[in-house]
């Protein structure tokens, strides 16, 4: 009989901290600086959703860090009926801290989560987007 050995955890590297970074603050640059776009606005809302359900996921205690991200989004759900109400994809000067926040967040958070945890919550998720 062999003992069942518990599943490989792959960390988080310092690379894949950089992509999710670049999928954050360059999204928030470009809304700063009136280039915001709906593309970049999928980066950025798809980097901090995928973050803050593999928090839950995971079941990280990190304190207010899905609060953060939760507001973040809340936010961005703002920006996003916006944008598809009227083709103007901004954030505004009011919503700018609440996703900084969030941004900040998901970086402070990223590195306890693993690669595999991160990959299967980008794949539900983008799956619900898709079958919705």
């Amino acid at each position: 009989m062999t003992k069942k050995r518990p599943p490989l955890r792959v960390p988080v590297t310092q690379g894949l901290k950089d992509l999710y970074a670049m999928d954050m603050h360059l999204p928030y640059q470009a809304a700063c600086d009136g280039r915001f776009s709906v593309t970049a606005f999928g980066r950025l809302a798809a980097a901090i959703s995928v973050v803050r359900t593999a928090l839950v996921t995971k079941k990280t205690q990190i304190p207010n860090a899905v609060e953060l991200l939760d507001a973040a989004i809340s936010t961005l759900s703002v920006v996003r009926a916006r944008g598809d109400a009227t083709d103007v994809w901004e954030i505004t000067e009011g919503e700018r801290l609440s996703v900084l926040d969030g941004i900040e967040a998901a970086e402070e958070c990223i590195g306890v989560l693993d690669v595999a945890l991160l990959e299967s919550t980008a794949a539900m998720l983008f799956g619900q987007m898709v079958d919705e």
